[in-house]
C-alpha cells in the first residue's frame, strides 16, 4: 500500500537522459527499417525466380520462402512503427520539459516580474499614454502654428522676384541669344555657299 507515496520520477527527470534515449530509439528504428527494405529486395527477387520458374515444386518453395519473409516483414513494421510512436512520444517529452525551463527560466528575469505585477502596470502604462498624448499635443500644435505662419508669408519680391532692372537684363540675354543665333545661321550659310561653288569650279 506505498505506492501513492512513490517519489515522482519527472522531478529527477534530466534533459541528457531524455535526448540519449531518443537517440538510441532512433538507432533502433533505422535498424528496423534496413531489415523490412532487406526483406522486402528479398521479395522481389524471389518472385522474380518464382515467375520464371517452370518447376512446380520450386514455385512452391519460392512461394513458402515468400510467405515466411512476409511475416517476417510485418513482425519488423509492428516493431517500426512502435518504436516510431514512442519516439513521438519521447519528442513530446523533451519538448515539454524544454518549454518547462524555458517558462521557469523567464519567471526569473527582472522584466517578467515587473510585468506580473498588473495593477502597477496599469497604472503605469495609462501615465504613459498621458505622456505620449500631451507630447503629441505639444508637437501638433507647434506644427498647426508652423502651418498657419507658412501659409501668411508672401515671397519678397524685392529679393526674389523681377524688378525693372532684373528685367531689362533678362530682356538683354534674350536678344543677345538671338543675335548669336542669326550669326550662327549666317556662319552655315556661307560655309554652304562656299562648298556648291568649289564642286561647280571642279
Amino acid at each position: 500500500m506505498w505506492w501513492p507515496f512513490r517519489r515522482n520520477r519527472f522531478k529527477n527527470l534530466n534533459r541528457e537522459d531524455l535526448v540519449n534515449s531518443i537517440c538510441e530509439l532512433e538507432r533502433q528504428e533505422r535498424t528496423v527499417e534496413a531489415e523490412v527494405l532487406q526483406k522486402i529486395k528479398e521479395i522481389d527477387a524471389l518472385m522474380d525466380k518464382g515467375k520464371k520458374e517452370k518447376n512446380r515444386d520450386l514455385q512452391l518453395f519460392y512461394a513458402k520462402k515468400i510467405s515466411h519473409l512476409n511475416e517476417e516483414k510485418a513482425t519488423c513494421m509492428e516493431r517500426g512503427m512502435y518504436l516510431l510512436y514512442n519516439i513521438r512520444l519521447m519528442n513530446k517529452l523533451k519538448e515539454a520539459y524544454d518549454s518547462n525551463t524555458f517558462f521557469k527560466t523567464q519567471t526569473k528575469v527582472p522584466l517578467s516580474e515587473l510585468l506580473a505585477d498588473q495593477k502597477r502596470l496599469a497604472k503605469f502604462l495609462n501615465k504613459a499614454l498621458e505622456t505620449r498624448i500631451a507630447s503629441e499635443d505639444v508637437l501638433t500644435s507647434a506644427d498647426e502654428l508652423f502651418n498657419e505662419v507658412q501659409s501668411a508669408y508672401e515671397v519678397s519680391q524685392p529679393i526674389y522676384g523681377v524688378g525693372k532692372t532684373e528685367d531689362e537684363i533678362l530682356t538683354m540675354f534674350e536678344k543677345e541669344n538671338a543675335l548669336s543665333e542669326q550669326q550662327e545661321l549666317l556662319e552655315e550659310h556661307k560655309t554652304s555657299n562656299k562648298k556648291k561653288k568649289m564642286k561647280m569650279e571642279d
